[in-house]
């Protein structure tokens, strides 16, 4: 847990007005006394900034700070919410008494003894960028910027975009969970644009994750401002690519947003009680090859989706969602845990204080196959290489998707042999795990550019996957 940051949330430990087991308790009771089964408080408070900086100049900053507390309060599957910004004892009373009114009669439980448990410390980070000088920041952008610029004469221009926040949390739950953490997050992002007589084109890079600013002395922002302007170049001479039924292959890391998406979110729980899945009848199925295994892994080293608590107070570990080609898990917060009758698996999350937990992803893994990369693609006598895919939307109820790529080529005889103009791949979800027919022995994680958006909400998010074979997939440009 990262502790040696500038910006402390009032209710915290080092805060103004830090919030003991003891009080906590007495909300908590309060919360329970018409009835309710379970209740938890929710404390959150988020520091965060953003800018963009192009021709030379910052062109916009922001900067914000919010800070507040949910009530929750459970009984027989109904869940009652209230939430303010207020951290009065009088506020907290009175909103646990509004989330209180969704159990009506019966004796009131009163709540176990808080008991603080000792965390994971997932993300250790010594400089967290919120604290460092504008002007040092800036510098970065600006290093990634000229980079961009100075790669070919055709790079035309170049914006670098820099976001960060720190979130503190304090979970106090009535079966005794008293649980703090502090979750640093940043991305940087560069975009670069090529032009010459012909057309002009985009490219982009970026990176972060539960990190610090020491994350550039392994990729520097000149990095990130060079691969944004090789792409925007290439794309100069792209062709259009083939239609229709198409062998895919895809890339690591990035491309693994499409399992994340079209599969393992249909694994949240809550769209299997609520029947709104498109896998919700295929538990023990069959639907991939016996080397295909994907995962939900919260405990990965500063990715972008690693938590060392959930936003209910459970320290999430590794789920398997399909093994070996079965349908064998799912993804749970405490409510749809208890409506299935599961354990929950430590994906509760939630947006901010503001709303309720639901089940949620936070690094999706696709794990490491049989077959060497370089023999995937000499399997191929004509298909595309996919590298980079754009935003995708996925039909839950019948897992039909559409991902736009961003970066790709045409694979001839085994041979990548030409950049390809941006275009649409349509699959079913079932449908494409059933055709992954080579699995790379690589796998690699996403560089903290992914967020998750559900109901509303959006929650940052990791993606990884090996270089994999997809027999058809649908393509249109």
């Amino acid at each position: 847990m990262t502790e040696n940051c500038d910006h402390k949330a009032p209710f915290g430990p080092s805060g103004e007005s830090p919030m003991d087991q003891a009080l906590c308790r007495r909300v908590l009771d309060i919360a329970l006394e018409n009835g309710g089964d379970y209740a938890d408080l929710f404390f959150e408070y988020r520091a965060s900034s953003g800018f963009s900086f192009s021709d030379g100049t910052l062109k916009a900053a922001s900067r914000n700070v919010s800070a507040g507390v949910g009530v929750r309060v459970q009984r027989r599957g109904m869940t009652g919410f209230a939430s303010t910004e207020d951290l009065s004892f009088e506020a907290l009373e009175r909103a646990a008494k509004t989330a209180s009114e969704i159990a009506v009669g019966g004796g009131g439980k009163r709540a176990f003894a808080l008991e603080s448990r000792p965390l994971p410390r997932r993300y250790e980070v010594e400089d967290v960028s919120l604290d460092a000088p504008l002007r040092e920041k800036r510098l970065l952008c600006e290093r990634a910027a000229l980079a961009a610029l100075s790669f070919d004469p055709r790079v035309t221009a170049a914006e670098s975009s820099f976001s960060e926040e720190v979130r503190e949390i304090l979970v106090a739950t009535s079966d005794g969970i008293f649980a703090h953490d502090v979750q640093p997050l940043f991305r940087v992002g560069v975009r670069a644009r090529a032009e010459d007589h012909r057309s002009w084109r985009e490219g982009t890079s970026g990176g972060g994750g539960r990190v610090g600013l020491g994350y550039f002395h392994g990729t520097p922002p000149e990095w990130h401002g060079r691969e944004a302007a090789r792409q925007a170049v290439q794309l100069l001479d792209c062709r259009q690519g083939p239609t229709g039924d198409v062998v895919v292959v895809l890339g690591s890391a990035d491309c693994g947003i499409i399992f994340q998406q079209a599969v393992a979110q249909s694994l949240e729980a809550d769209y299997v009680f609520t029947r709104t899945s498109a896998l919700v009848d295929l538990m023990g199925r069959q639907i991939a090859s016996e080397f295909f295994t994907l995962i939900d892994d919260a405990s990965v080293p500063g990715s972008r989706g690693s938590l060392n608590v959930d936003d209910e107070g459970i320290v999430p570990h590794p789920t398997v969602l399909i093994e070996q080609g079965r349908v064998c898990g799912y993804l749970h917060d405490r409510r749809s845990a208890r409506l299935l009758g599961h354990s929950t698996t430590g994906n509760g999350r939630r947006a901010s204080f503001g709303a309720s937990s639901m089940p949620r992803c936070t690094n999706t893994l696709v794990l490491p196959g049989p077959d060497e990369p370089e023999s995937i693609l000499r399997s191929v006598k004509h298909g595309i290489l996919v590298l980079k895919l754009g935003g995708g939307q996925i039909d839950m109820s019948n897992g039909d998707f559409v991902f736009g790529t961003t970066e790709s080529y045409l694979i001839e005889d085994g041979r990548v042999t030409a950049p390809l103009a941006p275009q649409n791949i349509l699959g079913n979800a079932i449908e494409m795990l059933g055709n992954v027919t080579m699995l790379g022995s690589d796998v690699f994680i996403s560089d903290g550019i992914w967020t998750s958006g559900k109901h509303d909400q959006s929650v940052p998010i990791g993606v990884g996957c090996p270089v994999m074979r997809i027999e058809s997939l649908f393509v249109a440009s």
